[in-house]
């Protein structure tokens, strides 16, 4: 009996959650006892809310023993239609900010644990912290995040207003905090200045570890420096900032651990940056980084590579997006010379594609290699681009193909598909769920589909969006009747 309790014990233990569970009956009354709260609108069903599930938890254990404290709320609207409706909930998830019990601004901000801590700790602290003496000017430069400080003679200088401006524009991005403390100032030797600090496990020979700023006191320039700035010679590139790097930029991926081996990460980052030096001294404009191989595994396998466990695999955006692979293996001459290629324009992009396929069906199946084949200014295309694993890709499946049978004969007309998960998606489509539908008319530029999704709503659409006539059809999407024979 003693045991079965145990064992009992141990899993509620094991199963215990930090994310708040909230119901019609209790949310008014209990999202006002968190001064800072993150309410998450899901289903049960759905494969997004499932996949922020564990994130969402590791960040909730994170932010309740934070100074201050944040909440995360989650709120099931399949079963509590009053909370998430009055909220317009219409969507899942759909993230949402709370502040003394009421929504303050919707959460654009990333999906992953270490990204909504971030976030949230920036929502719930001032923008810039103030630093009333050495110790907490030590405290707060004692930290593997860059940080930005400002030292000012007086609290109410224009340069101090202008500086707050930027910290609550870029909280949920960098680190803020301001003294005019005169121990501080006298102690780090700034005085109405702006300065970025670079945490210690980043700091190297090739580049300065502290960054005055000198140009305009304006809020968009020191906007600008500090998005500069934080990137440096070669930056250390994670999920949350990987969107802030710009084109065309060269990412060296392996064993990238600032936790448990500073020593190790530092010994390759340090070869990248001495490359990355030659060009930055040059004037090239080209931007470095590593990424823990690990964290970007999902990237790793976009490009069709391999990661090692012994030396980086390296591969590059060009500035049109374009995916390039460093075939050679990873040395300091081998990744100049591949950095020079790209510049010159002497790199093949990579294409990610299934084999070419035989057409045997009336939809015609496109991969990466025979897109541009296919999908011409010669005709009009319908194209569906999916999932394999996707339901609502299963369910439009036989509808598409009865579609595709139906208008066979039309032979301006081409109903395609393409697995998005297996080939690269060209520009300019964009697809960000599955199924997506795209219409590309003759000689024009591609639209997405967004009518019904029943064999009668494709024909009665592609009856009237086909730049010529349906040769079955009518522009109304009626079928036209077959003429009568003429008698001899």
């Amino acid at each position: 009996m003693i045991l079965t309790f145990a064992v009992f014990a141990l899993l509620s233990l094991a199963s215990a959650s930090d994310v708040l569970d909230f119901d019609d009956s209790n949310f008014n009354n209990k999202i006002g006892d968190h001064d800072v709260a993150l309410v998450e609108f899901f289903a049960p069903w759905c494969g997004h809310c499932k996949r922020l599930a564990p994130e969402y938890e590791k960040a909730a254990t994170t932010l309740k023993k934070s100074d201050p404290p944040v909440a995360l709320v989650k709120v099931d609207c399949t079963a509590n239609t009053e909370v998430c409706g009055k909220y317009g909930v219409s969507g899942y998830p759909t993230l949402k900010i709370f502040k003394g019990g009421e929504m303050t601004e919707d959460y654009n901000g990333p999906r992953e644990a270490d990204g909504i801590v971030k976030t949230m700790k920036s929502k719930a602290g001032p923008a810039s912290k103030e630093l009333g003496n050495n110790k907490d000017c030590d405290k707060f430069l004692d930290s593997d995040d860059y940080g930005v400080v400002g030292f000012f003679s007086s609290a109410d200088s224009e340069l101090a207003k202008t500086f707050s401006k930027v910290a609550s524009a870029l909280s949920s991005e960098m680190r803020f905090a301001h003294t005019s403390n005169a121990d501080v100032l006298k102690k780090q030797g700034y005085k109405d200045d702006i300065v970025m600090f670079q945490p210690k496990r980043l700091q190297s020979k090739f580049e300065e570890k502290v960054r005055k700023y000198t140009d305009d006191a304006t809020v968009f320039k020191i906007k600008q420096w500090i998005g500069e700035q934080s990137i440096g010679l070669c930056a250390h590139r994670t999920p949350d900032n990987a969107d802030k790097i710009k084109k065309p930029f060269i990412v060296a991926y392996y064993d990238v651990d600032y936790v448990k081996n500073v020593k190790g990460t530092n010994y390759w980052r340090n070869r990248v940056m001495k490359v990355a030096k030659k060009f930055q001294d040059a004037g090239k404009n080209i931007n470095f980084a590593i990424s823990s191989k690990d964290a970007f595994s999902h990237e790793i396998s976009e490009y069709g590579i391999t990661a090692s466990d012994e030396k980086p695999v390296v591969a590059a955006r060009g500035s049109k997006d374009e995916k390039f692979v460093m075939t050679d293996e990873f040395s300091m001459d081998n990744l100049e010379k591949f950095a020079n290629d790209l510049l010159d324009g002497k790199l093949e992009a990579y294409l990610k594609s299934e084999p070419v396929p035989s057409q045997d069906e009336a939809v015609k199946v496109l991969v990466g290699k025979n897109f541009q084949d296919i999908v011409t200014d010669d005709k009009d295309v319908l194209m569906e681009f999916y999932a394999p694993w996707c339901g609502h890709c299963k369910s439009l499946e036989p509808k598409y193909k009865e579609l595709a049978e139906k208008l066979q004969d039309e032979t301006d007309l081409v109903i395609a598909k393409m697995d998005a998960t297996a080939n690269d998606v060209p520009s300019p489509y964009e697809v960000q769920g599955f199924p997506t539908l795209y219409f590309k008319p003759k000689g024009g530029q591609p639209k997405k589909y967004q009518g019904g999704r029943e064999v009668s709503d494709f024909v009665k659409y592609l009856a009237k969006e086909c730049k010529e006539e349906l040769q079955g059809y009518t522009r109304d999407g009626k079928k036209k009747k077959k003429g009568k024979k003429t008698e001899l």
